[in-house]
Parts: structure tokens; C-alpha cells; sequence
């Protein structure tokens, strides 16, 4: 297969797309350490400046990439584009709220399931709303995971529901973005810059009153180190456009059979994260259920492997 690629993307560019989605799965899988180094700041003003930042930072690639104009017209010329992207941006930042509150109270594990149970729960979001068939092998990867989440709830008598919501709203974001064309520089814009007079507003009332990022860091007597915190916080924005244009320039470069691969690494990390950097408990229940959903996900790798290998030979 590998040669079959090369035929349509040349070493080069190649190898380019594959370093770009590297780097955009190892700081995703890296980044609950950023998370976590912000204590003792709240997640909740944590996803303040987060939602913030990331509407500046991408309002400035937007208008830098594309120019004032073609941003800021779309917001009072098309409806339905605006409503699309509020709806979008209300699940995004659905998931990025769960994900950040989950990293910071210690939920790394569960975090990593929720992302490593996503891409199949896009394939049974595709077979329910789009009318999709699913080949045997996908069949299998969704069986096998259902099985995982079986062993969960049995083993711990709990429905494990920081996965579920991390998977479905992500899932349910990506079903959305389907048919956006908006570039994602502009869509990430277009997503967060409705959801930002909010959370400026509350972002201002908070640090008035003394309840902010800021003075939480300056009242737990972290004395410099407070400076340093609110300095990593206003680069929420920054650390999360960098892995997205990642994203967005290893798909136009590499099969999206080898762009799927690499998305495992993002989730293999932070699991390693969970159990030796952050000590979260894994005993054989949480084991048995990543085994299953892992020797899922190698069902579903090989099926889109296979459907790949047949539309390259046709």
C-alpha cells in the first residue's frame, strides 16, 4: 500500500504531511501536562480564556491568511453560515470544557478512551443520520468496542461518562463540519468569536472581584510563579490553533488511511501520561476495556486499509 501512496504523494510531500500530523498528535497528547501546570487556576476560567484567546488567535490567521474583508463578511452576509457555527461552536466548546475539567481533576485515562472510542462512534453517527453501510471490519471495531464499554459499566457498575461525552459530542461536532467548507482557520473563528463577548464579560467580572485567573494565582502565594501561570494561560488560544493548522495541512498531504493511523498516537500518549506522570489508578478492568476497544480499532484500521488499497487499484 505504501508504494501505492507514494505513486500520488511524492516523498516530499510525504513526508512533510506525516512530520505536520506527528507533531499535531504529540502535543495533543502531550498537552494535558499544560492543563494540569495551571492549577491553582479553575477549569472553568480556564475555558474563559481559552474560548477568548482562541477567537483572537484566530481572527489574526484569518485575516493574515485571507484578508479583513473575506473574514468578517461571511458573519453578516450568510445565516445560515453563522447558525451552523454557533451550533458547532456551542459542541466544541462542549467538549473542550469536559476535556479540560476532566484532565484537571484527574480523569486523564477516561480522556483517553473518550478519543480512542471517538472515531467509531463517528462510523455508527455515519451509519444512523447518513445511511452509511459499514463493512465487516467496521462491523467488528464497533462490536468489540460495545463490548469494552460493557466491561466498564459491569466492572465498575457506572456508566463511564466522561468518554461517552467526549466521543459523542466530538462525534456529533464532526458529523456537523461535513459539509462546512469554511476553512478551519476561519471556522474555529467563526465558532468561538460568538461564544467570546460571553466569556470576556464574565472573564472581566471575575478578575474585578478578585476571583480570576490572576488573583487566584497571586492568593494560593505562588509569588512570581503567578506571572508565569497567567502568561502560559493567554497561550490557551495559541496551543490550540498550532496542532489544528498541523491538522489541516497533513490532510492535504498525506492518505487519510495514514492521517487516521496517527491520530491513535494522541490518546496512546496521554494514557501513558495518566498512568506513569500522573499515577491515575488502571487496574484489569480499565485493561481489559482498552484491549477490546484496541483490537477494535485494529479491525477498523485494517478495513480502511482495504477500502483504501481498493480505490487506489481502481
Amino acid at each position: 500500500m505504501e508504494e501505492r501512496n507514494l505513486q500520488i504523494y511524492d516523498n516530499r510531500t510525504y513526508r512533510q504531511g506525516l512530520i505536520a500530523a506527528l507533531g499535531c498528535s504529540t502535543l495533543w497528547g502531550i498537552i494535558p501536562i499544560y492543563w494540569q501546570s495551571l492549577k491553582p487556576i479553575s477549569s472553568e476560567v480556564i475555558i474563559l480564556y481559552r474560548i477568548t484567546m482562541m477567537a483572537i488567535v484566530c481572527f489574526i490567521g484569518s485575516v493574515f491568511f485571507y484578508g479583513f474583508k473575506n473574514t468578517v463578511k461571511p458573519l453578516f452576509t450568510d445565516k445560515k453560515l453563522v447558525l451552523t457555527h454557533i451550533t458547532t461552536g456551542i459542541l466544541i466548546t462542549a467538549n473542550w470544557s469536559l476535556y479540560i475539567w476532566a484532565v484537571n481533576a484527574n480523569y486523564v485515562i477516561q480522556t483517553c478512551m473518550g478519543y480512542f472510542l471517538e472515531p467509531l462512534v463517528v462510523c455508527a453517527f455515519g451509519m444512523i443520520f447518513f445511511k452509511e453501510k459499514l463493512n465487516r471490519s467496521k462491523k467488528t471495531a464497533l462490536m468489540m468496542a460495545l463490548i469494552g464499554l460493557g466491561v466498564m459499566i459491569i466492572g465498575y457498575r457506572e456508566v463511564p461518562l466522561i468518554s461517552l461525552g467526549l466521543a459523542g459530542t466530538f462525534s456529533i461536532y464532526a458529523a456537523m463540519k461535513k459539509n462546512i467548507k469554511t476553512k478551519p482557520i476561519q471556522s474555529l473563528f467563526y465558532e468561538t468569536v460568538f461564544l467570546m463577548p460571553i466569556a470576556l464579560i464574565i472573564i472581566i467580572k471575575l478578575e474585578t472581584a478578585r476571583m480570576g485567573a490572576f488573583a487566584v494565582c497571586a492568593a494560593a502565594g505562588i509569588g512570581t510563579e503567578a506571572v508565569v501561570k497567567f502568561f502560559l494561560l493567554l497561550l490557551s488560544g495559541l496551543l490550540t490553533a498550532i496542532p489544528l493548522g498541523l491538522f489541516s495541512r497533513a490532510a492535504t498531504k498525506l492518505p487519510l488511511v495514514t492521517l487516521g493511523l496517527t491520530e491513535y498516537v494522541s490518546p496512546s500518549l496521554s494514557l501513558i501520561l495518566g498512568i506513569f506522570l500522573f499515577k491515575e489508578p488502571f487496574d484489569v478492568i480499565q485493561f481489559s476495556a482498552f484491549a477490546l476497544i484496541w483490537i477494535g480499532l485494529s479491525f477498523f484500521t485494517y478495513g480502511e486499509v482495504k477500502v483504501s488499497q481498493g480505490n487506489i487499484d481502481s
